[in-house]
């Protein structure tokens, strides 16, 4: 039969248990580490596919005027947004305005208001058909610098029921990002 004796002092344990906190510390900063370093690819991931403008009725003016405020900004950024065809006689076979309506007055006096749009395909949409598009800002001329949207891809849609209408930017607006 075989009897171990162990000796403890007080220096060895507290050695020992210095040791463990240590690896548990050390264990605990490389899997922060770890985690930060691959979710911050995730991330990077999802702002390329959400670095895309998106304009809804509510957002609509206050888009177009930060746009065009401070175009060199947003030159190279994705912007998707639905309206309605609305072309000038002095524009090219290839270009338009994709325009929604903007409420100046109570009694519901509008001004066509948008952004310039190039595209081969623009010849294909009549006036006044809804269309969605996805493209890139660019900068363009037309009696002066301007944004001018480079459409990537077009889809016809129907009328919307509601919110046809846009409203004047609010004062108050400040984006808060590169992206609005």
């Amino acid at each position: 039969m075989h009897i171990y004796s162990f000796k403890l002092n007080g220096k060895l344990i507290t050695k020992i248990v210095f040791v463990i906190i240590g690896l548990i510390v050390t264990g605990y900063f490389i899997y922060s580490a770890y985690t930060i370093y691959t979710n911050s690819f995730k991330v990077n991931d999802e702002q390329e596919k959400e670095n895309i403008i998106n304009i809804s009725p509510e957002n609509y003016t206050n888009v177009l005027k930060e746009v065009h405020e401070n175009m060199d900004k947003y030159i190279g950024k994705k912007i998707c947004f639905t309206g309605y065809v609305y072309r000038l006689s002095d524009f090219d076979n290839n270009q338009f305005v994709l325009a929604r309506d903007m409420i100046i007055s109570s009694d519901m006096q509008t001004l066509v208001v948008g952004f310039l749009c190039d595209c081969k395909k623009a010849k294909d949409y009549d006036n006044n058909s809804w269309i969605e598009i996805t493209g890139t800002i660019t900068k363009g001329a037309y009696h002066g610098d301007i944004p001018v949207i480079k459409i990537e891809s077009i889809k016809k849609v129907d009328k919307p029921q509601d919110n046809i209408y846009v409203f004047p930017p609010d004062d108050t607006f400040v984006p808060t990002s590169n992206i609005i």
